[in-house]
């Protein structure tokens, strides 16, 4: 090597040391410059950011489809996203025992929680004041929370998970997540609940957070004696890659490949076809044949009302919460960051999706076509705007739990296994009791839910096969000549 191309290969650390200074100087220069120009009240700063507020809100108030847009951009930037990513991420890296990137993970979203109410509190700075109000946002104006979050999460998320990108995907990747982070932070300009320099002033203070905590990475990396790196073009821990990559299938050509997850996709579309017809069939047939109380429509929800005391509202309210929406959602994404995490392949998060997803879709349509009313006693719940058959809270956690242990007990060998089992059996049973109890389910709701979690179950299991890996592994270690029992 000749001295000035290792002069050269020398000098890039240094090059790249003293870009991300200046990245971070000028974030936190322009930051600190706005927040002393909106706390004095600097007039032309004022009337530039009112001014803006104004125009914008004349030009969207009149647009609901543009509204509509802007609301769904904006929620990628509220905490409740941006906390779910950061803290599903930082599972994904544990599991893989990738501790540094954790750390770094939780350091960088703290940090953004806790600077957003602090600075909004010693500013004071009131929100914009429009003609036609179409959002409203809590606390101060200065910075735009939104802004902040979402460059430091969605740049900390990106500066982890960079190695685990192909090269020609990074810059794509990356440029993608600075268009997001752009676009969340105009929908507060546009939805009017921000001024124009709380977003710069967000961006300026995301990017010097962002810089401080990956130089404080950095140092960390040197104190254990490994190399300096480019974060943006390569993450801050290149060496993660391996662990943090899925593991590949085995290679196939496209043809095969496409004709594969063709024939998945058909499998599923006429599995919910039949599912729905199935579930709606017995749902006319329960709703025209039900007043004869076979199964105990009548009596069982007159019975548990009746026996109403204070300790089994309470107890009823956390098990049937245990089933909604929410709660339900938590647990699936968990599940599928730990599936992803341990068993690195696509195919079980792909099947937790099509299942919850799919289960969704066959709980509001068939409750949408047999429009049976609740039970006839009082309500413990809310009016809810679907109807009373099937229940959705049940069939949603037969699916969830029974998914889980589909993926956990093939892939464990030790007793713990079977504990996976409990909550098959358990949550449903308590779920369906807590619905009923709480007036809200006849007992043929839940026998029509659990008709459709059995039947959707099998269906997705049989077309997404989660397992494939471990039959491709037996059929592997299976010495040649010997044939399947």
């Amino acid at each position: 090597m000749s001295t000035s191309a290792a002069r050269l290969g020398h000098d890039r650390p240094r090059r790249r040391n003293l870009g991300g200074l200046i990245a971070v100087s000028t974030g936190g220069i322009l930051f600190a410059v706005l927040l002393l120009l909106v706390r004095s009240g600097w007039a032309p700063l004022e009337s530039v950011d009112h001014g803006l507020a104004a125009d914008l809100n004349s030009l969207v108030a009149g647009h609901r489809g543009l509204v509509a847009v802007l609301r769904v951009v904006t929620t990628l930037g509220s905490y409740g996203i941006l906390s779910w990513l950061v803290g599903l991420g930082a599972v994904i890296v544990l599991l893989r025992r990738r501790f540094r990137l954790a750390a770094y993970l939780v350091v960088a979203g703290v940090g953004a929680i806790i600077l957003d109410p602090v600075l909004k509190a010693a500013v004071g700075r009131l929100r914009p004041v429009v003609a036609d109000p179409i959002a409203h946002g809590q606390g101060n104006s200065f910075p735009s929370g939104h802004a902040l979050g979402s460059i430091i999460c969605y740049g900390a998320l990106l500066l982890v998970f960079l190695p685990a990108l192909p090269r020609r995907a990074r810059r794509p990747v990356a440029a993608g997540t600075g268009v997001l982070v752009v676009a969340i932070g105009i929908s507060r300009i546009m939805l009017g609940v921000h001024f124009l320099s709380d977003v710069i002033g967000a961006w300026g203070l995301g990017v010097a957070w962002l810089g401080l905590t990956a130089y404080t990475f950095e140092l960390w990396r040197r104190g254990g004696g490994q190399r300096v790196t480019a974060p943006l073009e390569e993450g801050l821990e290149p060496e993660a890659a391996a662990d943090l990559k899925p593991t590949t299938e085995p290679h196939r050509e496209m043809s095969t490949r496409l004709a594969v997850a063709g024939r998945a996709a058909a499998m599923v579309a006429v599995a919910w076809v039949l599912v729905f017809g199935a579930v709606v069939g017995l749902g006319e047939l329960v709703v025209r044949y039900g007043g004869a109380n076979p199964f105990g429509d009548r009596t069982v929800p007159h019975f548990l009302a009746a026996h109403r005391t204070a300790t089994l509202d309470t107890v009823s309210l956390f098990w049937s919460n245990a089933g909604n929406t929410h709660a339900i959602m938590t647990v699936g994404l968990i599940a599928g960051a730990v599936a992803l995490a341990v068993i690195r392949r696509w195919r079980p998060v792909l099947f937790l999706l099509v299942l919850m997803l799919g289960e969704l879709v066959l709980f509001l349509a068939c409750a949408a076509i047999v429009d049976r009313p609740r039970p006839d006693v009082s309500h413990l719940d809310s009016h809810l705007p679907t109807s009373s058959y099937p229940s959705g809270h049940v069939a949603a956690t037969i699916c969830l739990y029974t998914g889980v242990a589909l993926l956990v007990m093939p892939r464990t060998k030790g007793w713990w296994r079977w504990l996976s089992l409990v909550p098959v059996v358990v949550m449903p049973a308590l779920v369906a009791a807590s619905r009923m109890y709480r007036g809200m389910h006849h007992p043929t709701d839940v026998l029509g839910s659990v008709v459709l979690a059995t039947f959707w179950l099998a269906a997705v299991y049989l077309a997404v096969r989660p397992n494939m890996d471990l039959d491709a592994r037996r059929a592997f270690s299976r010495p040649r000549g010997s044939s399947a029992s």
